[in-house]
């Protein structure tokens, strides 16, 4: 080209170096600030578009943080350990559905919709244009539920917990028992159930069908009680109360051995000793006895109280109660760890009534200790309980056993959940870093999962802390020291082991 010729090129220079140092320094001063504006354009395009390919890249596969709005730690957290519960957020959308709202999907205000919102922005395995979600949206929300949480005082996650359940259910208690009659989708449903329905007819009365909008969120569960005259061994009749979640606490540490969420579990369903309790089949029995002299009017005796879990729920949301006081009445905070595993068996607390006990096979005869004398170190027991030894004191209980073995990469430890038949997944496990007046929440959970996945549990796990997100393995999830867990129940199959 004519400008870049060598002859041009000294003719400039031979200029610039006959003209006056006034006029050098004028023109180097203009190059300047030419090429700083240059520099300066370049920045800009390099972070304006550079960063947003490089970031997308690295954050497939990741989901994006939370915006810390002053101590909202305790939200953030929660949010992500609920987006990593697909049945929750499933049955979300169909609640979500099954109202009509005038306004918008992005203007509605509704508790539902906005939570909704949050979840499935902080599930997906897309990439996301933005790396930090603002999610004060919720707290606006809660404020039409008459809940006033300030983003700048320290809150507890499983106090937040319950309190977005039982706005849930409030919001669900406002939904019309009918349905609206510009609600298409839901009428069109009710008419191709009722089309595959066999009628029959019935003397007894009629029992209240189960309406669309009457539908209990994933989380919610039943225990069960009932007591028993430890005289006569009669028993009272079964009393059903709902849960969100169990708040399990822990027992006492034993010198030697770690404590394990079995223990947890086993002390939380414990049979409870009650004295001085009147017994109507005692006293009907022993109507008109005279004792000492005294004619007997009502026969008080000692009960034995059972708790049970009767309905298991699809979601089990576990609280590790952490506080506790001191002997001058300090609140103190537990900082042990209890071992948890991936997979947990409820088999042993789940409450079966009569009927159920009946319709279930009959297990086969144990075999000859002759037998199984070569196998007994190669069976692998749900829970890692020995039906033997009910023994909730044994290291290795639920899965998890000592960090001395976690830490041996030669060991290979499974065990066989193919049998149970409450089976449960873990997705996300909340910990709580400081003392009683002030601390930090961050969550591990697991990632979105793949499209192309059957499976809606992704492999990859991540540690969440606000804003800040980073790859994470199991293991590093397993050695915390949870605060809250979430599981997922999940379809036991032949041949499913558990590898820690």
């Amino acid at each position: 080209m004519p400008w870049c010729r060598q002859q041009a090129a000294d003719e400039l220079v031979r200029e610039f170096l006959r003209s006056g140092s006034s006029a050098r320094n004028k023109m180097m001063k203009n190059w300047g600030v030419i090429g700083g504006i240059a520099a300066a354009m370049a920045a800009g395009v390099y972070v304006l578009w550079g960063p947003i390919t490089d970031r997308k890249k690295k954050r497939k596969g990741m989901v994006p943080g939370l915006l810390n709005l002053g101590n909202t730690c305790f939200m953030n957290s929660l949010l992500q350990g609920l987006a990593a519960c697909p049945s929750f957020i499933r049955w979300l959308e169909d609640f979500s559905k099954s109202s009509v709202s005038l306004a918008r999907p992005e203007t509605d205000t509704r508790l539902s919709r906005t939570l909704l919102r949050l979840l499935k922005a902080l599930s997906s395995h897309e990439p996301v244009e933005d790396d930090v979600l603002d999610a004060g949206c919720l707290l606006e929300a809660l404020r039409l539920h008459r809940w006033h949480i300030s983003s700048f005082e320290e809150q507890d996650a499983h106090e937040l917990f319950h309190v977005l359940t039982s706005s849930l259910e409030e919001e669900r208690g406002r939904r019309p028992k009918v349905a609206h009659l510009f609600d298409m989708e839901t009428l069109e449903k009710s008419v191709e159930s009722s089309e595959n329905t066999i009628s029959c007819r019935s003397r007894g009365p009629l029992h209240p069908i189960p309406s669309l909008w009457r539908t209990q969120h994933p989380f919610h569960g039943r225990l069960t009680s009932y007591m028993a005259c430890k005289h006569c061994e009669r028993q009272s009749p079964v009393r059903y109360d709902s849960f969100d979640s169990l708040s399990l606490s822990i027992p006492a540490v034993q010198w030697g051995r770690p404590v394990t969420l079995d223990q947890c579990l086993q002390h939380f369903i414990s049979s409870e000793t009650i004295k001085e309790v009147e017994c109507e089949n005692c006293t009907k029995t022993q109507a008109g006895e005279v004792v000492n002299g005294q004619v007997v009017e009502s026969q008080r005796t000692t009960f034995i109280k059972q708790l049970k879990l009767g309905k298991l729920p699809q979601c089990l949301c576990i609280h590790l109660q952490r506080l506790t006081w001191s002997t001058e009445g300090t609140p103190i905070k537990r900082q042990e760890h209890v071992q948890f595993s991936e997979y947990l068996s409820m088999d042993r607390y789940k409450h079966c009534s009569a009927a159920q006990r009946l319709q279930k096979p009959r297990r086969a005869t144990k075999p000859s200790s002759s037998d199984t004398a070569g196998d007994t170190h190669d069976q692998t027991i749900a829970n890692g309980v020995d039906p033997e030894h009910h023994n909730n004191n044994r290291p290795l209980t639920n899965g998890a056993f000592s960090s001395v073995f976690l830490r041996s990469p030669g060991l290979n430890l499974a065990y066989d959940y193919s049998s149970s038949e409450y089976l449960f997944r873990l997705t996300a496990v909340l910990v709580h870093h400081g003392d009683m007046h002030s601390g930090h929440f961050i969550t591990y959970r697991r990632g979105p999962p793949s499209p192309r996945s059957p499976s809606p549990f992704s492999p990859q796990w991540l540690w969440v802390s606000d804003d800040s997100v980073r790859k994470a393995s199991l293991q590093e999830a397993l050695s915390s020291s949870a605060y809250l867990l979430f599981y997922e129940r999940v379809q036991s199959r032949p041949g499913l082991l558990a590898e820690e």
